[in-house]
């Protein structure tokens, strides 16, 4: 293991250090103030500076995370509400946006994208023939149980630090759908690995949406920030696109009053059927690579929130278009799971430290494909 610059085994960590979590390590806490006392949080630090906070009672989402003291993930002012202040059909359906915080929002788990009511009659319930949905759905104010927080030691000494919970998202006569979510981290890497599996619990048939906002903010996002990918197309983009005219490729500094711009790439996937994207600082001296198998989510959002005091850009794996949920159901793109089917996710973010590894990045997302200006 690579330990401040020294090559050691585990063994010889151990001669140096009576308790190897001064160096690396998982430690459970529960958040005591304001509107965010009461949550249950795993902190999860590596030897490389990584460090993630894990929102227990959050659908085991992840809020602040730094490597090196540095932030990474976007702090947008809301904080980390308590699931019990989030009121889901409140303010048009828009609520969502107070729980819009730290590295990553996860939504779904029947829906994702705006709101609206759909039907709902596979439910077989009379009184409820359709049901109505906020942005992003229900998933995010749903604490978690946790089932595991551990370290992992192999025979070869290499060491995992592993947290797992569940999320169960139910009604009575309604969808019956659990989140099973492993979240590990090497011992001294700079890697945090998502295995999401969405499975039906329930007897009737389910629509399943399921959407990743991983949020990166200031230093990383900053002007000249380079936004990669290897892109086929763009077949859709927010009207303020066309009005504002802000590249989605490359950052301006934060600027007052800016209406959010969300682009829909198309993106190429690489020759291990995973789709790659980065975010690199203008000098190309760091950055963050976003990797996922693109058979489980195909599709792709840019959100970019350049408004000064709220500066972020968010990076979207999604399982559907952005037209949303009634156009899924419509179109036939809708994935519907019956009791016992099961859906599967694998995610990747890594952290880019040096020109060696942006440029490493960057050759392996041009081997894919390239990206318009």
């Amino acid at each position: 293991m690579k330990i401040f610059g020294s090559e050691l085994t585990r063994a010889e960590l151990a001669q140096r250090t009576g308790d190897l979590s001064a160096v690396a390590g998982i430690r459970q806490v529960v958040l005591d103030n304001g509107l965010e006392r009461g949550v249950r949080a795993i902190d999860l630090r590596t030897a490389a500076g990584l460090e993630v906070e894990v929102l227990v009672d959050r659908a085991f989402d992840l809020g602040s995370a730094r490597y090196r003291g540095m932030p990474l993930g976007w702090r947008s002012g809301n904080g980390f509400r308590h699931p019990g202040l989030h009121e889901h059909n409140d303010e048009g359906g828009l609520s969502w946006l107070r729980a819009l915080d730290g590295l990553l929002v996860s939504g779904g788990l029947d829906h994702t994208l705006f709101g609206g009511e759909v039907d709902a009659t596979d439910y077989a319930y009379p009184p409820k023939q359709k049901v109505s949905h906020g942005l992003h759905g229900r998933l995010t104010a749903i604490p978690a149980r946790l089932l595991e927080a551990r370290e992992i030691v192999g025979g070869d000494g290499s060491s995992i630090l592993r947290v797992v919970g569940e999320v169960v998202q139910a009604t009575s006569f309604g969808e019956h759908l659990r989140l099973t979510r492993s979240i590990e981290l090497d011992f001294d890497g700079r890697e945090i690995r998502l295995h999401d599996v969405v499975d039906n619990l329930g007897f009737e048939r389910t629509p399943h949406m399921f959407l990743y906002h991983l949020n990166f903010g200031w230093p990383l996002v900053d002007e000249g920030t380079e936004f990669l990918a290897s892109i086929d197309s763009t077949p859709w983009a927010s009207d303020s696109v066309a009005v504002q005219g802000v590249s989605y490729r490359k950052l301006p500094q934060p600027q007052k009053g800016f209406v959010e711009q969300v682009f829909e790439h198309e993106l190429v996937p690489d020759v291990e059927g995973r789709h790659r994207v980065a975010l690199l600082s203008a000098d190309s001296r760091f950055g963050v690579e976003v990797s996922w198998e693109a058979v489980g989510m195909p599709h792709f959002f840019e959100w970019q929130n350049l408004r000064s005091g709220q500066y972020a850009i968010g990076l979207e794996p999604s399982t559907h278009h952005v037209t949303g949920d009634a156009a899924a159901r419509d179109g036939g793109s809708m994935i519907w799971l019956e009791h016992g089917d099961s859906r599967e996710y694998r995610t990747t973010i890594r952290v880019l430290e040096g020109t060696d590894a942006t440029d490493a990045t960057r050759r392996s997302i041009r081997a894919a494909g390239d990206q318009p200006e």
